[in-house]
């Protein structure tokens, strides 16, 4: 039987820490998070390796140094109301419910949002629900938010969620045009938004989130 918890600590040993990811809270939250739980069965054996995790097909969970990367930047403090668009399984949902006060994870896939709801009660995420709908749409009920947190990559401004940010909030997501992409965070002050690249990063573009190419003559 695999040794998951060797996994996982090996993850954030030699996936995490190393990529100067300094935040103790990130780092005890995905030591203490079974990600195996949110992997299908037949994914398992891969659930802590350091790429991108397909659990349907072009649904993605972040690679392990991706993930704890943008989540330091996010800056999440424990008040914190988190927004967590593209959760998928759960599985981001469940780590940020270890770090802040209030999370909603937003997921399009109704069977996503059905193994989310099943699993977060398991590993006691109680302050954590999960909800379907639209990526790019965000989920209006509960807004205003101090943190978004896109799991995976956009090629356009999402309007929609930074519109749904506090005072203060910040959104963070991997930005890509072309072949690159950044990780940036974008922070509201006095009702305008800024942004601010941080590092390059690679992501799977969510749905919703892609440019829409024009005719080319």
């Amino acid at each position: 039987m695999p040794d998951y918890l060797a996994q996982r600590l090996n993850m954030v040993e030699s996936q995490v820490r190393v990529n100067d990811v300094t935040d103790a809270r990130v780092q005890e939250a995905m030591r203490n998070v079974p990600r195996e739980r949110f992997v299908p069965t037949a994914r398992k054996a891969t659930a802590y390796a350091d790429s991108p995790l397909e659990v349907v097909r072009g649904r993605f969970l972040l690679e392990p140094r991706a993930f704890a990367k943008l989540l330091q930047l996010a800056e999440i403090k424990p008040t914190d109301k988190v927004l967590d668009v593209g959760s998928a399984t759960g599985y981001s949902t469940a780590i940020l419910a270890r770090i802040a006060a209030k999370v909603t994870g937003l997921e399009q896939d109704a069977d996503l949002v059905r193994i989310g709801v099943e699993t977060l009660p398991t590993v006691g995420a109680s302050n954590a629900v999960m909800v379907q709908g639209g990526l790019a749409e965000g989920h209006k009920a509960g807004a205003p938010y101090d943190v978004i947190f896109v799991n995976g990559a956009i090629e356009t401004r999402p309007d929609a969620l930074l519109g749904q940010l506090a005072e203060g909030g910040r959104l963070v997501a991997v930005v890509k045009s072309g072949a690159s992409g950044h990780a940036t965070v974008f922070l509201k002050e006095r009702g305008q938004i800024g942004r601010r690249a941080a590092f390059d990063a690679d992501a799977p573009v969510l749905p919703g989130f892609r440019e829409k190419v024009g005719f080319v003559f």
